[in-house]
């Protein structure tokens, strides 16, 4: 199967990039978050990694060449064995669309402009509309991985007239797996207009914001990107229209800055932190400035923001107090840029609003409390009455999305399904000593599963089309489903034979932090060879699974139960026990209902008799 790296965006205003050096060769195997190339943006150069398993077919761009956003720089296939057949196939589509526009050209001679234009010939023809000559900047859709092609924006920071700074987050943007804040990289200055509003989605290298550097010049610029929402999409492989700006003048240090703490890292007087810690910072009202970065650098963390917080004095009246650090000028209302546009939006002073914030900056929960907004997400126990149902059509995430392509390719997958129950009297008992430990029933479960899958390769096996056998997996990586609030992902325990259920109990419930605030690398939820999905705390007794893309193998676990079973030692010959009933899913190309029924079998043994194996 063919995929393409394209050239990603790797910062908001980037419309190029040049390949500074390939960090693989052609033919060699590559996994998901391996490196792949070094890359020069207008702003840095950073790693590009890969967020597929695969082998690199082809290098496209070689290093030192230039290459447009979005523009195809490497082939990857899945296996070794389709290198030439997807090579072939690029170049046969490629030869194609050559001919295609030669042949299209004589007849497209006589008309003002060509439909598609290239790069070369898009400032003579080019339909789109003219930027007014002001200096300003494009925000475009950035490409958060290799294999993004679209994305939505979730929010927008800031509103339109806001000043904006180098380093303010401006927009949070959704892809497949994963919501990023995308910061501003550019030179200070007014978001003049914004082309994608909120829920909407764009292409990579869209423009979805206009910024101008000049306050006067936002009237031109909004006429500007109305224009530019009503116009054709450009083409994917086709580069932005390039908008000359002037250099930004010298930074010019302020007097009355605060100097940031020792260790921490400045660029151009801006405090360097990550996202989260920048929207844990917003949320708890903490002013970054004073925060001491641990991170590589002097990089703010979110451990830093909270060991900050709980180190802060709590009342808002330590802003005042003596020995304080941070005094607003005279005039100035300290409020958190969100607070700030949100004030603005309702016609609030801020002046009038009591801060809740470090230091007692205004929050932008003190101005939804100000505007009556915040009242309307009381607690479930003060709601009253009823909640209204929902009605009418939502579109789907990117996470739904992946979701829904992931169960329509199992369609075509021969699947078969085989039931067991296993007594859980014993595993329960050591789940009750362990949990002290902190070690969780999933952790347990996941052990279990892969000492079983160990001693039966086949069931962490799974269908390989391109050589047409099977293909065995040298690791056993258990993925566990986790249900999200509007989607589902599979975070996954590697190597789990090979570890000891406390290392698995304390890396899972980083995972589940991680798919909660949907901070998980690829190779943190696509990595899996045979999947575990469980129900039981739900009551439910047993259901069926789907069968993951790429796996042999999914257990679908019900919940415990009691049950009563023949005993000849009991009085009247039976006895109460714990039961959980263990659905298997498995693809029947590779593996077979004799294999699913020993496996089950050995699986039942290690829970019943030999749960101390799991340790």
């Amino acid at each position: 199967m063919l995929a393409e790296i394209a050239m990603p965006a790797l910062s908001s205003t980037m419309k190029e990039g040049r390949l500074v050096e390939w960090l693989v060769s052609e033919g060699d195997a590559v996994s998901a978050g391996d490196p792949l190339a070094t890359i020069e943006s207008d702003k840095a150069d950073m790693e590009l990694e890969s967020f597929e398993d695969g082998v690199l077919a082809k290098i496209l761009v070689q290093e030192g060449e230039m290459a447009a956003v979005g523009r195809p720089i490497a082939l990857t296939a899945e296996s070794e064995a389709e290198v030439a057949a997807v090579v072939a196939a690029f170049e046969a589509a490629s030869s194609s669309e050559a001919s295609s526009e030669g042949a299209a050209a004589p007849a497209s001679a006589p008309a003002s402009a060509p439909a598609s234009p290239t790069p070369s010939s898009a400032p003579a023809a080019s339909s789109a509309p003219a930027p007014p000559s002001v200096p300003f900047e494009s925000i475009f859709m950035p490409a958060l991985s290799s294999t993004m092609t679209e994305g939505k924006v979730v929010s927008w920071e800031v509103s339109p007239g806001d000043p904006i700074a180098t380093g303010d987050p401006l927009l949070t943007v959704e892809s497949d797996k994963a919501d990023m804040e995308v910061e501003h990289l550019g030179v200070d200055g007014f978001l003049a207009a914004v082309i994608v509003e909120a829920d909407g989605t764009a292409q990579v290298g869209v423009p979805l914001a206009v910024i101008a550097e000049n306050e006067a010049d936002i009237p031109a610029l909004q006429a500007y990107a109305e224009s530019l929402a009503g116009a054709p999409a450009p083409a994917a492989a086709a580069p932005a229209p390039s908008i000359p700006a002037p250099s930004p003048p010298p930074a010019t240090p302020s007097s009355t800055s605060p100097s940031p703490p020792p260790g921490a890292r400045t660029v151009g007087g801006r405090t360097v932190a990550s996202p989260l810690a920048r929207k844990l910072a917003e949320e708890r009202g903490v002013d970054l400035s004073l925060v001491s970065g641990s991170g590589p650098a002097g990089r703010v963390t979110v451990s830093d923001v909270e060991a900050f917080k709980s180190a802060s004095p709590a009342s808002p009246a330590a802003a005042s107090s003596p020995g304080s650090s941070h005094v607003p000028a005279a005039g100035v209302v300290a409020a958190t840029p969100s607070a700030r546009a949100a004030a603005k939006k309702a016609k609030l002073d801020l002046s009038s609003l009591p801060g809740t914030g470090e230091f007692g900056r205004v929050t932008l929960r003190d101005v939804q409390l100000a505007t009556g907004e915040a009242s309307k997400f009381p607690p479930p126990a003060a709601a009253a009455g009823r909640a209204p149902l929902p009605s009418g059509t939502v579109p789907y995430s990117g996470m739904q999305r992946a979701v829904a392509s992931n169960m329509e390719a199992t369609l075509s997958v021969p699947v078969f399904r085989v039931s067991r129950l296993v007594n859980m009297d014993r595993f329960e008992a050591l789940y009750a000593r362990l949990k002290l430990k902190g070690v969780s029933l999933s952790a347990l479960l996941t052990k279990a599963v892969a000492v079983a899958a160990e001693r039966h390769p086949i069931m962490n096996s799974a269908h390989d089309a391109a050589v047409g056998g099977i293909k065995y997996n040298a690791d056993i990586n258990v993925a566990n489903a986790v249900a999200l609030e509007g989607g589902l992902i599979t975070p996954v325990s590697k190597n789990a034979n090979l570890r000891s259920v406390e290392d698995l109990a304390a890396e899972w419930k980083e995972l589940i932090s991680k798919a909660k605030t949907n901070t998980l690398r690829p190779d943190e939820y696509n990595s899996g060879t045979i999947a575990i999905t469980n129900l039981g705390m739900f009551g439910v007794s047993d259901f069926d699974a789907v069968l993951p893309v790429g796996m042999g193998t999914i257990l679908a676990l019900g919940g415990t139960m009691d049950a009563v079973v023949p005993d000849p030692g009991a009085v009247l010959g039976l006895r109460k026990t714990r039961q959980m009933k263990v659905t298997a899913t498995c693809d029947h190309r590779p593996i077979y209902g004799s294999d699913t029924a020993v496996f089950l079998k050995t699986l039942a043994k290690i829970i019943e008799d030999e749960c101390e194996t799991v340790l």
